[in-house]
């Protein structure tokens, strides 16, 4: 199965903010983003324990590396990846849930920069959950592997096969 996969770092992307956070309805690329909601983003800021991470161009390589590492470990085939400075994307080929794809980017993006020790070890760097999605055709395919690679503004830290 393929699967589009989208992360945030913690606390970047609130629900209610104006940096158009997304939810269970509303996390399909091109569908409307949530409202914004002043005291939903409010009360989200309150249960922050830490500030919101922020990836530079040193830690959007090491999760790049980490994700693409992830997947060579695992026999998944990494077809796009999009690290910016507050979240990720990535389009994935995978014989797994991609619940499971997703925790594993995580866990292996969030070793690999606890041993650079840019950070203190307690640091939180993402969000709760992400989005996750299937895609059943080819053409849906390379239309999420283009939303990756070259809708996301500036190149930050990218990655696309030629593969399909």
């Amino acid at each position: 199965m393929t699967y589009p996969i989208t992360f945030a770092c913690y606390g970047c992307h609130l629900h209610g903010s104006e940096s158009g956070s997304v939810d269970r309805d509303h996390n399909a690329p091109g569908t409307p983003i949530l409202e914004v909601d002043c005291a939903r983003a409010a009360s989200e800021r309150e249960r922050m324990d830490q500030d919101p991470d922020h990836l530079d161009q040193v830690r959007r390589d090491a999760v790049l590396e980490a994700i693409h590492e992830v997947c060579l470990h695992r026999g998944w085939t990494l077809l796009a990846a999009h690290v910016r400075s507050n979240h990720v994307h990535a389009v994935v080929e995978a014989e797994a849930p991609p619940e499971r794809v997703m925790g594993d980017f995580k866990a292996h993006a969030s070793r690999r920069l606890n041993r650079m020790r840019l950070d203190e070890p307690n640091r939180k760097r993402w969000a709760h959950h992400g989005s996750t999605r299937w895609l059943w055709k080819p053409e849906h395919v390379s239309a999420a592997m283009q939303y990756v690679v070259a809708e996301q503004g500036d190149a930050m830290s990218v990655f696309e096969s030629h593969e399909l």
